[in-house]
């Protein structure tokens, strides 16, 4: 027997020596091939439509991953980004949409971090129907960008994953800003036990008094032939090109409320106790006063910056939608004022609001856009097989009236219940807002966070930290930018919260400039603000604006 052995021993050294040796680049060869074969392998699922998988790279890291593509009847596109099995770190991710979508978006960082992707196209393409026009006679689609789309593309991207992985995944996030934000408040409130914890900012949750109060905005622009616009015509060429008023108001604003917070850095810490009236706080720049050579206010302009810190209001004076935040200002030139910078088309006019109302607002469509948004004298056409509606002849009464309510029903995501996500299933949320966000306004994000409490919580804010959490950001504006600190990373806070159960009493959130920090503050959670407790009488040096100089009271 140990003969025997002996000579299969032999037989096989020596055969052995009659191979060639496979080169280690060769391994690393057949280890991609199997990589890209078992990607390859979910476009044969029997239970999905997927329409392409193969291997792609990552601009955010050396390592390619699984990428998918897929269809949800009736219209809805899908894609996942998977990270290859070594690389994985067990989390499913929902990312998040913005505007009113129609694409694909991608979050190479996350997945480069080890998560498992996934994101929609919310039902439609916005290269053939751009902005609202894929709500236009067609209920179908409206429900998918309303809710549908997110739930099932969580469902599709969580049996990948299974597929993929050979097992689910630990937990699943969704995180997103501003519609993203609609969408993660929606998943909590129609479907709870999609995830395990949501990050939702900006939400623009009051879809339709939101973008119903953008109509009527760029109303109080454009009426009247510009008569209350900002922007003026100061060199007589019949240009509006000048928006000095606008930093003559904000100057006037920050001179008003910046210190209030014991610390002058530009930044309005809380706005809402600040008050400010515009014809007391303007009258030097009233026009009378000015003289004929200064760029001043007229009645009918410091009537708007009224209308706009008030908000919309019915024919009772019941404000519809809350009024823009004081320190916003900046940001009006380009949402809302036609001026020469933006051809006479600002952005909410371009994009949210401009043809919102034709397509998405009522329940039977009203018209078509007229051929040029910015014309203020075009007469739309009621008559013919597409008749026009001119944004301009919306009357936002027609919300008070309730007109809108088959699109709320759709898209509002304003159910303060989320008792199902926060208790039964002991989710997580967390929602932040920029103070300074001049396209969905913080005063309505606390309104709702409020109701919130009152009716899951049953008032008690030390009950609804135990899983939710708001963050107010002063200085930022819609998910970003702005003058005060609004970088930090908003997955980070909540997958600690959801795994180790370390909930988040404050955010560092830091402002840079020329690639340089110059402003730390922690965010705190709401009701408390951050309060300046570093060296006395350096409340106003910027060498001071540090984290560890701040408390959360």
């Amino acid at each position: 027997m140990n003969r025997l052995r002996l000579r299969l021993a032999t037989c096989v050294v020596l055969l052995s020596g009659l191979l060639p040796l496979v080169p280690l680049s060769s391994q690393a060869q057949t280890g991609a091939s199997a990589q890209s074969l078992a990607c390859e392998a979910l476009r044969d699922l029997p239970d999905l439509t997927i329409t392409s998988a193969a291997l792609r790279d990552n601009d955010a890291s050396d390592s390619p991953y699984c990428y998918v593509r897929g269809i949800i009847a009736p219209a809805i596109h899908f894609h996942a980004q998977l990270p290859l099995p070594d690389n994985w770190n067990g989390r499913f991710l929902q990312w998040g949409d913005g505007g009113k979508d129609g694409d694909l978006d991608f979050a190479n960082h996350r997945v480069a971090e080890g998560y498992a992707v996934t994101n929609s196209n919310t039902g439609h393409d916005s290269a053939t129907e751009p902005g609202s026009a894929f709500g236009f006679n067609n209920r179908q689609s409206e429900i998918d960008f309303g809710y549908r789309a997110v739930h099932l593309t969580t469902l599709a991207g969580k049996a990948l994953v299974n597929s993929y992985y050979r097992r689910p995944a630990q937990y699943s996030y969704f995180e997103g800003c501003s519609t993203g934000g609609r969408q993660g408040l929606m998943e909590a409130q129609r479907y709870p036990d999609d995830f395990d914890g949501i990050v939702a900012g900006a939400p623009v949750n009051f879809y339709q008094a939101m973008n119903a109060a953008g109509v009527w905005h760029l109303q109080q622009m454009f009426k009247d032939d510009y008569a209350g616009n900002l922007a003026v015509d100061a060199d007589g060429d019949g240009s509006l090109e000048n928006v000095e008023l606008v930093n003559i108001l904000n100057t006037a604003v920050m001179n008003k409320c910046d210190a209030a917070d014991g610390v002058r850095d530009g930044v309005l810490d809380d706005p809402f106790s600040c008050s400010f009236d515009p014809v007391v706080e303007l009258a030097d720049y009233h026009c009378p006063n000015a003289g004929a050579a200064g760029v001043c206010f007229t009645d009918t302009q410091i009537q708007t910056i009224a209308n706009f810190y008030r908000g919309p209001a019915d024919r009772d004076g019941n404000v519809i939608y809350p009024g823009k935040m004081l320190g916003s200002e900046p940001d009006w030139i380009n949402l809302f004022m036609p001026t020469a910078r933006n051809n006479m088309l600002p952005s909410m006019l371009r994009g949210p609001a401009g043809d919102h109302v034709n397509y998405l607002f009522y329940e039977e469509d009203p018209g078509v856009t007229i051929p040029a948004l910015e014309d203020i004298h075009y007469q739309a056409r009621t008559t013919g097989m597409n008749p026009e509606f001119h944004w301009l002849d919306f009357d936002v009464q027609d919300f008070a009236d309730g007109k809108a309510e088959t699109m709320s029903a759709l898209m509002d995501a304003t159910d303060p219940d989320l008792s199902s996500f926060l208790l039964s299933r002991g989710g997580k949320l967390i929602v932040y807002h920029g103070l300074t966000d001049a396209l969905s306004v913080s005063k309505a994000t606390v309104g709702y966070f409020n109701d919130m409490v009152d009716a899951t919580f049953d008032g008690s804010f030390a009950a609804a930290n135990d899983a939710a959490r708001l963050f107010l950001v002063p200085g930022m504006g819609h998910c970003g930018g702005g003058a005060g600190p609004n970088t930090w990373d908003k997955l980070v806070p909540l997958v600690n919260w959801v795994e180790n159960g370390v909930a988040p009493d404050q955010i560092v959130a830091t402002h840079s400039s020329g690639g340089r920090i110059d402003n730390e503050r922690p965010l705190c959670t709401f009701p408390q603000r951050a309060r300046y407790i570093g060296p006395a009488g350096g409340a106003n040096d910027s060498a001071n604006w540090t984290a560890a100089n701040f408390e959360c009271r």
